[in-house]
């Protein structure tokens, strides 16, 4: 089951999005919606990583208990 949220979306956005749900490029705005979530997530994840590694390694070099 999935949760529903609320957004605002620029109008120019949100009808490129319907239109590519109109030409049968995501079966729904749901879909779509949801898919671009993961995608950006997925690309944004080593970033993240890498950013919480550095700040451990920090820490362990200048942290003080």
């Amino acid at each position: 089951m999935g949760k529903t949220i609320q957004a605002e979306l620029p109008e120019r956005l949100m009808e490129d999005a319907q239109a590519m749900v109109d030409r049968g490029w995501a079966g729904s705005l749901d879909e779509l919606l949801a898919d671009a979530l993961r995608r950006y997530l997925e690309s944004h994840s080593e970033d993240l990583a890498e950013h919480f590694i550095r700040a451990d390694v920090e820490w362990g070099l200048h942290g003080s208990d």
